[in-house]
């Protein structure tokens, strides 16, 4: 089976989210599906329906978090051989050569992308594009909206 890499910091935030969902979702679902059944007729009990739907959502949430930490690659950035190039793992600031604005990105695994926080998908066009390269290199990026020229400005293994 293919390992998903995923950097330390990712790997964490899920250990995090599972040991929430086990120690305080799931016991609290479990005691609303008793007092939603204490209050008898289950066909016609809108709580108790609702709680076995959230049971079932966090049960499914609690598996899905288990496969993704027994099939993924944790890879610990700061460990990697600082040569200057992009590689998974990295934080990479690159400037639009047309207009000059500034983006900073980490370069993630798919379970860990969100772009809003600069946390960049490494199998996006425009990770895939930086892969490999060095400070200094420019970059042409073909995205929805065309081809965009990027210049790398600095490689952070943080």
């Amino acid at each position: 089976m293919k390992r998903t890499p995923m950097t330390l910091r990712g790997a964490e935030r899920l250990r995090q989210e599972l040991k929430q969902l086990k120690s305080e979702a799931r016991p609290n679902v479990i005691k609303a599906i008793a007092e939603a059944r204490a209050h008898g007729d289950l066909s016609e009990n809108a709580e108790y329906h609702a709680a076995r739907e959230q049971q079932s959502f966090i049960e499914g949430r609690i598996n899905d978090i288990e496969n993704r930490l027994s099939n993924c690659e944790i890879i610990d950035v700061t460990r990697l051989n600082a040569t200057g190039r992009v590689v998974f793992g990295v934080t990479v600031e690159l400037v639009d050569e047309e207009s000059g604005a500034k983006v900073t990105y980490q370069l993630v695994g798919d379970d860990e992308a969100d772009i809003k926080a600069g946390l960049l998908s490494v199998s996006s066009p425009i990770a895939r594009a930086l892969i490999g390269k060095s400070e200094g290199d420019v970059v042409d990026v073909t995205v929805p909206g065309g081809t965009r020229s990027y210049e790398i400005v600095t490689v952070r293994y943080v």
